[in-house]
């Protein structure tokens, strides 16, 4: 695949150092150590191989991925490896994408509290749909859901929010039927947010009388009780952010959807139109806009770029991706099992047969770029060397 023109690694070389010294002990360890991986992504820095084509002798130089969770060039491939384990637990049901999003408000305090405030949401938007889904006057049903954190809007403002992917039923209280929710209609929003609202709000103050949040800047009066309590008293009224998007059209475009938003990052390199020492400009979509051409081009100062990317940056060892109810991933294969016998649903193909031709160990995955033949591995060189082996320049057609 060839290389785009700009990349976010390009724009951390040229101007990360710079704006590294400039921010000097407002950065956190987390988001240089970022920086540092999306630089040394795909470089001699990393190490790397040689791979040659078994066919028509093609051969290219390869450099290791950084395989860091916030590195646009390492997402695919992880999305892929993703995709492909969660394809056995896709059921012949309707699936429905929930979304749930934060106030502003909140959102403020969320970006000194990460680990905290987005736990919270996973947990509160996850109670929120099981417990209105249990009830009889509405589904009365166990079900499951795979929730994936987004913490950015379209031009990397703060904006956390959750995408849940919902299964169109669950198993009766029992667990002796499959019950599915009215064709097109999971479960209402107003009451969902209504739910959600109350949950998030009640562990919120938990964590504050726990003391377990942070307040800097303009915020530090809400580490009062009382000036906390008024804080939140508006937001206890005021409409949360809930909405359902219509089913999707089968399992297949489950998969194709979790595909797009597993992985993603707050920017993709595709995105990016151009970068110099003073301005990034990159496309972004403008929601405000009903009807026509959403999509816009931003352009934001170099360090403001910079920033708005690492403000993503998640908290060590946070799960972006989780499975609950009937697909947490201790129970989830018995469940599927379980599901897939009530709905008389043959499980996914698989094939018993032994492998009786083995991939070579040193044989990539990806093809011969020129003819589609098995690239093999002929050397591989450590962090910082460069290759003995020379790969001859790329054929172009005539």
């Amino acid at each position: 695949m060839p290389r785009l023109t700009l990349e976010l690694a390009d724009i951390f070389r040229a101007y990360g150092p710079a704006w590294r010294r400039a921010n000097a002990g407002h950065v956190g360890l987390g988001q240089l150590k970022v920086m540092s991986a999306i630089e040394a992504c795909r470089t001699e820095e990393l190490g790397g191989h040689v791979a040659d084509c078994a066919r028509c002798g093609h051969r290219h130089v390869a450099y290791n991925s950084c395989k860091n969770r916030h590195c646009p060039k390492c997402q695919g491939p992880a999305a892929k490896d993703w995709m492909a384990a969660r394809a056995e637990d896709l059921l012949p049901v309707e699936y429905f994408h929930v979304v749930f999003t934060l106030p502003a408000e909140i959102a403020r305090l969320a970006y000194a509290n990460k680990k905290a405030l987005y736990g919270l949401l996973f947990k509160a938007s996850a109670e929120t749909v099981t417990t209105i889904a249990a009830d009889p006057r509405h589904l009365g049903a166990r079900i499951g859901m795979t929730s994936v954190l987004h913490t950015w809007g379209s031009a990397m403002t703060h904006h956390p929010h959750i995408h849940m992917i919902v299964p169109g039923g669950g198993l009766s209280q029992d667990g002796t039927r499959w019950v599915a929710c009215r064709p097109g209609f999971f479960l209402p929003v107003r009451v969902l947010s209504r739910l959600f609202r109350r949950l998030f709000l009640n562990g919120l103050s938990a964590l504050h009388r726990a003391g377990k949040l942070a307040f800097f800047g303009d915020l530090e009066k809400l580490a009062d009780p009382a000036a906390f309590a008024a804080w939140l008293a508006p937001l206890r009224k005021a409409e949360w952010v809930v909405y359902a998007k219509p089913p999707f059209g089968g399992p297949e475009a489950v998969l194709a959807y979790l595909s797009r938003y597993t992985h993603r990052v707050a920017i993709s390199n595709t995105r990016l139109v151009s970068a110099d020492a003073e301005t990034v400009a990159f496309r972004w979509k403008d929601y405000r806009i009903k009807r026509g051409d959403r999509t816009k081009v931003m352009r934001l100062a170099t360090g403001e770029f910079i920033r708005r990317f690492l403000i993503h940056v998640l908290p060590s060892g946070f799960h972006r991706i989780r499975h609950c109810g009937l697909l947490a991933s201790a129970a989830r294969k018995r469940n599927v099992e379980t599901i897939r016998r009530l709905l008389d649903a043959a499980p996914p193909a698989t094939s018993d047969a032994p492998d009786t031709d083995p991939v070579p160990p040193l044989t990539l995955r990806e093809p011969c770029p020129d003819c589609g033949g098995p690239m093999r591995i002929i050397e591989t060189f450590r962090r910082g060397e460069r290759p003995l082996t020379r790969a001859p320049p790329r054929k172009t057609a005539a």
